[in-house]
């Protein structure tokens, strides 16, 4: 078995070249404040550095990152416990995310401020725009994890007087936010017309509409509901700029059937699904980390790591009970559901994205180093290894399990930054929120076409479908989030951002009737018991590290942590 280890190659190549294949994408920190900055191509070069900061699979299917969903309710690790998911998290001495984050955000103020006497603006554009979007990346990281942060839009040195202030509220971090994203729009060429890979008008208005769930969300839920809808407007506004520009559409494929959904996700541009469908027929990615099997590799043997083998997608019962039966209805009420009597009956008559996300019982899965069985036929077809349900605990991911026998870390499908179902669901529940309702048309454009990509039979959400069956809306709409983003790093921001994580969090994980080991009353197993798990309201925010207070006093700290 080939060993799961990191071979990756420098962060530089991570975008396609403008030209044949790849561009030159070193780092280019040499470009300081010392140096002229006379030449296009010096705008150009270090605004690529900028790409290395996007999330990738290393944030959230290799390892535990920021947003992964191993800090959730429904995902884990094969014999570990995560302590951002149980709630025993500590504050640290020190923390990259807050550090890392103000050194790129020097880095996008520089910029700015040396293109402002370029004297050929429209050459710059382009990364004036990418300069801009960035900022407002790493700004809305900052305050997803530490809330209020201290904002700034110049470069600083050690004189300057916010290198002890006092954190802003984080209103006006996220304003400024908006701000940056918005002029990043007017800078940003269209989708169609930037180097693949970069930054676009549609990226920049599909991150706004995050941006604006994420905060109207919260300040409805955890603050002020008058100060919410102003964000929940910013969010659907900006998702119907992207849902208007008809660029996108969601990921099928006559000739893979639902299985295109699965192989949506590990797309590359040499065979790696039957239908020999690559990456040029993915209208769906709106922003996404390329890679590319000699130059940008992914660097990981991510189909082992994120396979049952590996053990990186332990599922928790509860995302499997939330795949809708066939009728468009939950487990609970629908008389289409089978129960849990024999190993296969709770599979049958569901959402079919259930058999694509997660590995059947007695499933055979391709796993690179495992060599086992592909569901397409090539001459060079592996041995079958099959994965039975008594392993682990009953639930497996699927999702990011390549069925191509790559060389180790020489996988490279693309990571989604930004996907088109993200933008219709954001649509969905911000005009949701906002209004307090929705529409059956505006459930069509938008949520309607995720549930039904590989559910033609499912009756479509609508306000009957609800009322008749005494369902609830905003379930519904969170549902199908949940569903559709699984291990892509959404649930936990999700969770806290409904603040319903002191709900969710602390339950028992559990798994399969069929998976063995210690299980509770109605036998399913106990992998992380209630008692072990906890949510304090401290939770919601992450802790200011220790060092960053003792330089700076100023900050404070998160309520509900030790000073």
């Amino acid at each position: 078995m080939k060993s799961f280890i990191k071979i990756m190659s420098t962060m530089a190549v991570g975008l396609m070249l403008a030209t044949t294949s790849c561009m030159d994408l070193d780092p280019k920190d040499q470009l300081a404040d010392g140096n002229v900055w006379n030449r296009t191509e010096d705008y150009q070069n270090f605004a690529n550095q900028f790409y290395g900061w996007t999330t990738d699979f290393n944030q959230h299917v290799i390892r535990d990152g920021l947003h992964s969903d191993f800090r959730s309710d429904i995902l884990g690790l094969k014999g570990s416990k995560n302590v951002f998911s149980n709630g025993t998290n500590t504050i640290p001495n020190s923390d990259g995310t807050y550090t890392d984050a103000y050194a790129r955000i020097r880095r996008c103020c520089l910029l700015l401020e040396k293109a402002a006497s370029y004297d050929r603006q429209s050459d710059i554009r382009q990364y004036i725009g990418e300069a801009y979007f960035f900022r407002a990346y790493t700004y809305f990281n900052l305050v997803q994890a530490y809330g209020d942060v201290i904002l700034v839009q110049h470069t600083l040195d050690v004189t300057d007087q916010l290198m002890k202030a006092s954190r802003n509220d984080r209103t006006e971090v996220v304003d400024a936010i908006i701000n940056d994203l918005k002029e990043a729009v007017t800078y940003l060429g269209k989708f169609e017309e930037v180097t693949k890979g970069r930054i676009s008008q549609e990226g920049a208005y599909a991150f706004l509409s995050r941006v604006g769930l994420y905060e109207g969300t919260w300040q409805k839920f955890h603050n002020s509901a008058a100060v919410a809808d102003r964000y929940l407007d910013e969010a659907a506004k900006a998702a119907m700029k992207v849902i208007e520009s008809n660029t996108f559409e969601l990921f099928t494929n006559p000739s893979l059937g639902n299985s295109a959904y699965r192989y949506l996700f590990t797309l590359e541009d040499v065979k790696s699904n039957p239908a020999g469908v690559t990456k040029s027929a993915n209208k769906e990615y709106i922003f996404s980390k390329l890679h590319d099997e000699t130059l940008a590799p992914i660097g990981y043997n991510i189909s082992y790591g994120a396979s049952p083998a590996g053990g990186d997608g332990i599922v928790s019962k509860k995302f499997a009970d939330l795949f809708l039966c066939n009728d468009g209805l939950p487990i609970e009420t629908s008389p289409k559901f089978l129960g849990y009597g024999k190993i296969t009956d709770e599979w049958q008559n569901r959402d079919n994205r259930m058999s694509q996300l997660l590995c059947p019982p007695g499933c055979d899965i391709y796993v690179t180093g495992y060599k086992a069985h592909t569901t397409w036929s090539d001459a060079d077809e592996p041995q079958t290894k099959n994965f039975q349900p008594n392993w682990g605990n009953g639930y497996f991911n699927w999702k990011w399990v390549g069925e191509r026998d790559a060389t180790t870390g020489k996988e490279s499908y693309d990571f989604p930054i930004i996907r088109y179902a993200e933008v219709l669901l954001n649509y969905a529940e911000a005009v949701y929120e906002r209004d307090g309702a929705i529409s059956d048309n505006d459930l069509n454009l938008s949520i309607n076409l995720t549930r039904k990509r590989i559910n033609s039979e499912m009756p479509a959400l609508s306000n009957s479908l609800v009322n008749a069956n005494g369902l609830d809306m905003r379930t519904e709409i969170r549902r199908e989030r949940t569903i559709e983003l699984f291990h892509e790093g959404f649930r936990i921001d999700d969770l806290k951002r409904w603040k319903t994580a002191e709900t969710e969090m602390p339950q028992a994980f559990l798994g399969s009737k069929f998976a063995g080991g210690t299980q509770n009353a109605d036998g399913f197993t106990i992998f992380e018991s209630a008692a072990d798990r906890q949510w304090q309201q401290r939770n919601y925010l992450l802790p200011l590290p220790v060092d960053q207070r003792q330089l700076n006093p100023n900050l404070g700290q998160n309520p509900g942590w030790a000073n």
